[in-house]
């Protein structure tokens, strides 16, 4: 995780901000102004990490544009709004995972934000791989249960079973899926 995007009109509040993103480890901070040349910037690649809007901006508030990003990007969000407004705008962005803190901030507010952002898409970029996971433990429970099947009605021992099912996914050209999930669907109808 290394590329941040802050969107602020408000200069003085740049230097901060930039700051508490290169501490929790984000080398690559591009600085903007507005929400048309943020929407730009956003669309490109490679994809930013985090994006840091505070609000508001000089052609837009920057909810649309944390709505929008929250849509079109994995980043993780922060939108820096006016205190007055900001539990309101925490309850309409919630939906889109995107995280209000109230102006005025501290600057442990902010770095706490910015590195449970970070940690949770770390977290979020290993479940990745969960569908590839969740997908071989499905093929080995239906491998499973054929044998269980081929046990039952043909009276097969286990390892009988685990024979059969590779023998036939080698003499059909199918995967050992494919033929565990014709024995279930032939025997139990």
């Amino acid at each position: 995780m290394n590329r941040a995007i802050i969107v602020s009109a408000q200069s003085e509040l740049i230097f901060t901000i930039e700051q508490a993103a290169r501490i929790e480890g984000f080398s690559s901070v591009a600085v903007i102004s507005g929400g048309s040349e943020a929407r730009r910037l956003i669309k490109g690649e490679p994809e930013p990490d985090l994006i840091i809007i505070n609000a508001p901006l000089p052609d837009e508030f920057g909810q649309e544009l944390a709505e929008t990003a929250a849509e079109e990007t994995a980043a993780g969000i922060i939108l820096i709004s006016p205190s007055d407004i900001a539990e309101e705008l925490a309850d309409r962005l919630s939906d889109y995972g995107v995280t209000v803190i109230a102006r005025p901030f501290t600057h442990e507010e902010l770095s706490r934000s910015i590195r449970l952002i970070a940690a949770s898409r770390t977290r979020m970029s290993g479940l990745k791989e969960a569908p590839e996971i969740m997908g071989r433990i499905e093929e080995i429970r239906t491998i499973s249960r054929a044998k269980t099947v081929l046990m039952k009605y043909l009276k097969f021992t286990e390892p009988q079973a685990h024979r059969y099912i590779e023998k036939q996914a080698m003499n059909n050209r199918q995967t050992r899926r494919e033929v565990a999930e014709h024995i279930i669907q032939q025997y139990e109808k």
